[in-house]
């Protein structure tokens, strides 16, 4: 039986669906996590605890684990984990992208010097000492602009600044975000980077890469404006409702921005804007989509992405896997102000909005409520199909608006 290495951050949502995936390839699973809590839910299967950073230490945990229960493909399914994924599969000879491919595709500084030196549209970017006069480069800066962390994921700590005092204030609040992540892999505390802040609309892009050649998933419309100043996402329909011409400006771009990354294998996100000036790559990882966003693709022969992925990572074909025609869609369900999550009311009214397909809430009544750019989680997420995107879209939106969350003031006491 093959034997996939699955790296989980404690964080993930994702681990059930992907191991649901193996069950149904007859794939074993090694489960290596950063928290015993992780593993524990699945000691049934074989697990490794193992730190994500330092990286030589989990490649030497890998490499010890591997001696005695030999690997197929390790596979990092969160932005935190592929960079140490991509070294350890080298470290044993394994099918992998470079350890540089990945680390650039991480580092938003790194994307945007790969994307100039292949010639790729790009808004203006510089790299920003947090150490260094704040005044002087706030002076220095041309607005509006975006603030960066170089790695974290999921918009945390992007902040769109219009003037010199916003730049200042974003950079000290995007110091205080980057002390609560001491100890992430790659995530660079002296630093961000400032780049241009590109208008339109934007869309993602989910996909393959096989030996270079970009196998496109699916690709959706993000229906909200993402206009700042923070850049929390809401809503994604597919299939886009983009023209023909627009869609394959975004298919070209992602191909070129991810051979100008050097990466050749394995699922992508991408992220874009499209304006009257072209199309405008964002971010791109070399994972899939975050969250539970997943469930909301479905693809011929009752494949779901993750078991795709999983195809390609043991070397299994995905070529005949095709997304169900009907359109889709999920809402991250965002955290309206911070404090302490008491109670929630209305999801068998939103679960029985048509075209609904459920409604998962992910955060428990007594934790915090930490919206961004500081948090990293959403309240929960709303799952639709119909006929067409703009049925999906009303659907979300329907029920979402029967949801309601009793949200205290942090300090307050439990109910």
């Amino acid at each position: 039986m093959r034997r996939l290495l699955l790296l989980i951050p404690a964080t993930s949502y994702r681990t059930g669906d992907f191991l649901a995936a193996a069950r149904r390839l007859g794939v074993e699973v090694v489960v290596g996590s950063d928290r015993p809590s992780v593993l524990e839910a699945f000691s049934s299967g074989r697990t490794l605890a193992l730190d994500f950073a330092p990286i030589e230490d989990g490649i030497s945990r890998i490499i010890a684990h591997a001696r005695h229960y030999p690997i197929s493909a390790i596979l990092g399914c969160d932005e935190g984990t592929t960079v140490l994924a991509a070294a350890a599969a080298k470290a044993l000879g394994l099918p992998h992208n470079s350890t540089e491919s990945v680390a650039a595709a991480h580092d938003k500084y790194l994307f945007r010097r790969a994307l100039e030196r292949a010639g790729i549209p790009s808004p203006w970017f510089r790299l920003i000492s947090l150490r260094q006069d704040l005044a002087g480069a706030a002076a220095a800066a041309n607005y509006p602009c975006v603030l960066k962390p170089r790695g974290l994921s999921g918009s945390r700590g992007v902040i769109r600044c219009d003037d010199e005092a916003s730049f200042v204030a974003a950079c000290d609040r995007i110091t205080a975000i980057l002390r609560g992540t001491a100890g992430l892999a790659y995530d660079h505390a002296d630093a961000v980077l400032a780049e241009g802040f590109i208008a339109g609309r934007e869309v993602a892009l989910e996909g393959l890469l096989d030996g270079g050649r970009l196998q496109t998933l699916a690709m959706f419309d993000k229906p909200d404006p993402l206009d700042g100043p923070y850049f929390e996402e809401t809503i994604y329909v597919t299939p886009s409702r983009l023209s023909d011409s627009l869609q394959a400006a975004v298919v070209d771009e992602t191909a070129g921005a991810a051979a100008a990354l050097g990466l050749r294998d394995g699922p992508i996100h991408a992220e874009l804007r499209l304006n009257n000036r072209g199309a405008w790559l964002i971010e791109l990882a070399a994972r899939s989509i975050g969250g539970l966003c997943s469930r909301a693709l479905g693809f011929t022969h009752g494949a779901g992405l993750e078991e795709l992925i999983l195809r390609h990572a043991l070397g299994l074909p995905t070529d005949r896997f095709e997304r169900e025609t009907p359109a889709s869609g999920v809402m991250m369900i965002p955290i309206p102000r911070a404090g302490r999550l008491q109670a929630v009311s209305g999801l068998d009214a939103a679960r029985a909005i048509p075209s609904v397909d459920d409604v998962v809430i992910s955060i428990r009544p007594g934790e915090q409520l930490v919206p961004l750019p500081e948090g990293d989680r959403y309240l929960g997420f709303i799952f639709a199909r119909a006929d067409d995107p703009a049925e999906v879209e009303a659907a979300l939106r329907r029920a979402h608006q029967r949801i309601r969350f009793d949200i205290a003031p942090a300090t307050a006491p439990l109910d």
